[in-house]
């Protein structure tokens, strides 16, 4: 994970540095603020829109999976702007744009789905689950007497 950060902060740099060489410095200075005044009124809009969709399909009954989704990916993408430089204002960009946002949501659901099936507790294993048997103990500090407790034993 460090190495990947450490890519990302000289890819970053590599770009500031190749474009304040081409158009100088105050051009790239006024293009990364372009980028982040440009980048947070599409993150705002796309976002108010993503949660309106979230509540529509909510109450209409159906599940909210890709409008969940869409709102997960504007938050990343409206996160990314902030951040400075030109390789995460284009990843930001792209998120907040619905048609690439569309293509990154199913390229993102179907390498979950390949995970593993949904469960209550998230994305099942592969490895075995262990069951631990367990009784109940009352407190020492109890002074009176406790409730009547019970154990449930799994299968």
């Amino acid at each position: 994970m460090a190495a990947m950060f450490l890519l990302w902060v000289i890819a970053e740099v590599a770009a500031v540095w190749a474009v304040a060489s081409a158009i100088g410095l105050w051009a790239t200075l006024a293009l990364l603020l372009a980028g982040a005044l440009v980048g947070s009124w599409l993150a705002r809009r796309e976002g108010g829109k993503a949660i309106r969709a979230v509540m529509e399909t909510a109450r209409s009954g159906r599940s909210p999976h890709n409008e969940i989704t869409d709102s997960m990916l504007v938050g990343l993408g409206g996160l990314l702007i902030f951040v400075p430089g030109f390789i995460t204002d284009a990843a930001g960009l792209l998120l907040l744009l619905p048609p690439t946002r569309k293509v990154v949501r199913r390229v993102w659901l179907r390498r979950l789905k390949r995970r593993g099936p949904l469960r209550a507790g998230g994305f099942a294993s592969r490895s075995r689950v262990i069951v631990v048997d367990s009784e109940v103990v009352p407190d020492a500090d109890d002074r009176h007497d406790p409730p009547q407790r019970r154990v449930i034993e799994s299968e």
